[in-house]
């Protein structure tokens, strides 16, 4: 089979395009045939070495993918060949990624996907999909009629955040960094744009929700913790994934003074059974068409590497004009 892959840590030009052996099913498995998988920032970040991780000798980054099942193993039988399905969380703690013409996975992560929704539209939102999901209702348990702020809208987990969350019926106030970006998160369901640019996020948030929001959802690598506790309503929830080398200051006092919490999450430690959840409600929303893939770009599989490269540009260096998802196709 066709795959992207590497032996060594490093830059985007260490991914390879080239043949694997097929990977062998084992009894609790399914042989994924992939149509589509998707680049995320963590993937970056094992390919470069940032996050440190045991490897297997050619390794296939990716955690997302979607695509029907060739072959099911003896212990598997809630799956049969000739499904399509999706799946995440791969890639990740000794597991194999998705950059591949066939994937071999554990069937605890493989999730039905429903006819009316495209490979590439649920690998697309996979991760990020179940990212929003935990921590808006494991984590955040935001409710029908509370005010949500999500930083970063039409981000690949701020957009899923946005759709959720008007999905349930929140209100949403968002934001984004260009007029453009302003015009697709309100398309995606927010009822607030703030165009970080040009407005401040404080000053319109505590205009559009007076007594504060209940859940800041933060996706910046640097959190400001002093603006969020200011916009925060009494007993708000502060969302967190990401940030994992900063060290900004706190202000203790008027977080418990407010009763606000704090919440830090992984999405690839949730259980099976927590993830399975997050894909019932993601899978009936996709085939609602409630919740929209959100792709900025696509390459085909040859081109791994610079769908690694644009990501990388993007997270890492602030440069370039991606919104969304990066996809990869195969074949």
């Amino acid at each position: 089979m066709k795959a992207a892959y590497l032996t060594q840590t490093g830059g985007p030009e260490v991914i390879q395009y080239g043949e694997l052996k097929d990977p062998i099913v084992s009894e609790n498995q399914v042989l994924i045939r992939v149509h589509a998988a998707s680049v995320n920032p963590i993937d970056t970040y094992v390919r470069s070495g940032l996050i440190a991780a045991e490897l297997p000798s050619k390794y296939c980054p990716g955690c997302d993918a979607a695509g029907t099942i060739e072959a099911v193993g003896e212990n598997v039988n809630n799956l049969q060949v000739g499904d399509r399905v999706w799946c995440t969380n791969q890639g990740l703690l000794g597991r194999q990624g998705t950059f591949a013409e066939k994937i071999a996975i554990d069937s605890q992560w493989c999730f039905p996907l429903p006819d009316s929704v495209s490979f590439q539209d649920a690998a697309a939102n996979a991760l990020v999909a179940v990212t929003a999901h935990l921590g808006l209702f494991r984590e955040a348990k935001l409710q029908a009629g509370e005010t949500i702020l999500v930083i970063g809208g039409t981000g690949g987990v701020g957009s899923m955040v946005v759709q959720m969350a008007k999905a349930i019926g929140a209100r949403v106030i968002a934001t984004a960094g260009s007029a453009s970006k302003c015009e697709r998160v309100i398309e995606l369901g927010a009822d607030v744009a703030i165009n970080y640019h040009g407005q401040s996020i404080e000053e319109v948030t505590k205009a559009e929700a007076p007594k504060g929001v209940n859940v800041f959802w933060e996706t910046r690598r640097q959190p400001d913790f002093d603006m969020a506790i200011s916009v925060l309503s009494e007993r708000g929830r502060m969302v967190l994934m990401a940030g994992r080398d900063a060290r900004p200051e706190f202000p203790v006092g008027p977080f418990y003074v407010k009763e606000c919490s704090l919440h830090g999450f992984v999405m690839f430690k949730a259980t099976p059974v927590e993830m399975r959840a997050a894909a019932e409600d993601i899978n009936r929303w996709m085939q609602k068409g409630t919740l929209k893939s959100n792709i900025g770009a696509t390459f085909p599989l040859e081109q791994a590497a610079e769908a690694h490269r644009l990501q990388e540009q993007s997270t890492l260096e602030g440069k370039g004009a991606l919104t969304g998802k990066i996809i990869v196709t195969m074949g």
